[in-house]
């Protein structure tokens, strides 16, 4: 059997940390899922995406 799946003898402070671990990565993935969601709409409403990395190397019509 796995560790995971055994957590008998996990102590209660062991237990509500994994469980937390779970939840804020449950968490994670709803927000990305959404977000990319959003992308998909917006590419097909014609909208600019909204930016949540870094930003374009070039972000005027300099030359440089």
């Amino acid at each position: 059997m796995s560790a995971l799946a055994d957590d008998e003898g996990m102590s209660p402070e062991v237990r509500r940390r994994a469980e937390e671990r779970k939840a804020r990565a449950a968490k994670t993935l709803r927000d990305n899922l959404m977000r990319r969601k959003q992308q998909g709409r917006a590419r097909r409403a014609g909208a600019a995406d909204e930016t949540f990395g870094l930003p374009a190397a070039k972000t005027d019509d300099s030359a440089d």
